[in-house]
């Protein structure tokens, strides 16, 4: 009987507490952005550097998950969200990674269309936000740095 309850427990171990150690650090970056005004520091498409398409653009998270893009003349809104992908597609069976999702409601010919993807985070502090995305393609990654104003 003892034998059958140490099964028990040894079987009932989840491994959500991967997840649960995610939730603070999502909780952090999502503390992070939502402080301030951003602009984009790097934008390498496939191995182009295209950050120029973004000069002049200040981007504001907003906490009920509304991501605004204005250059002073136009604005945009679109959306963002930062979730743990330990399930999704784009990653291998033993990856346990965070997505920072962004969406522009743009054509496919505006530059902030580019942005509109699930990226993966490569680092953040209270002043930057690096993500990075490897998408069809010739395969090469994507990289997006955020920079605090």
């Amino acid at each position: 009987m003892l034998s059958f309850a140490a099964m028990i427990l040894a079987c009932s171990y989840d491994d959500d507490d991967q997840n649960d150690d995610n939730s603070q650090e999502i909780s952090q970056i999502e503390n992070n952005v939502q402080s301030g005004t951003w602009r984009i520091s790097s934008y390498i498409d496939s191995g182009d550097n295209e950050t120029s398409d973004f000069n002049g653009y200040n981007f504001t998270f907003e906490a009920d998950g509304a991501l605004v893009a204005t250059n002073g003349t136009i604005t945009y809104n679109g959306t963002w969200s930062v979730r743990n992908s330990s399930n999704s597609n784009d990653d291998s069976d033993s990856d346990n990674d965070i997505d920072f999702n962004i969406f522009f409601p743009v054509p496919d010919d505006n530059d902030l269309e580019d942005l509109n993807d699930d990226w993966d985070i490569v680092s953040h502090n209270s002043a930057t936000l690096s993500l990075m995305d490897v998408s069809g393609g010739d395969g090469s990654p994507d990289t997006l740095v955020f920079q605090k104003n």
